[in-house]
């Protein structure tokens, strides 16, 4: 089973604390940059999310938005992706996203977000 509560490290060494899911399968947290970022102005910033009930589905899926607190811009992430089990047990989470920087006109819309 599938639980997205506690610690996960990714492939670019950023690291996502989960608390523990409510009745309503929702969580917060925080989220930590790596070294792979490359920007010194990020900060540990925090996490809003939802899972699916593990009770219908065994690799639920997930969503989490990061406002990210950053000192110059104001960004947002939003991750979507499911949880895997393996056979041997382990746990992987498998995500996409997209980053929303603002924009200081529309013109320049169509570069904010990657």
């Amino acid at each position: 089973q599938c639980l997205l509560s506690g610690s996960w490290r990714s492939d670019t060494s950023c690291r996502m604390v989960v608390s523990t899911l409510d009745k309503n399968n929702r969580f917060s947290g925080f989220y930590l940059p790596g070294p792979a970022a490359g920007d010194s102005e990020l900060l540990t910033s925090p996490l809003e999310g939802s899972q699916q009930d593990t009770g219908l589905v065994p690799q639920p899926t997930f969503s989490f938005t990061v406002n990210w607190r950053l000192r110059e811009t104001a960004r947002t992430t939003v991750f979507l992706g499911q949880c895997y089990v393996d056979t041997n047990g382990e746990e992987t989470l498998h995500a996409l996203w997209l980053l929303r920087e603002a924009a200081d006109r529309p013109a320049e819309d169509w570069k904010a977000t990657r």
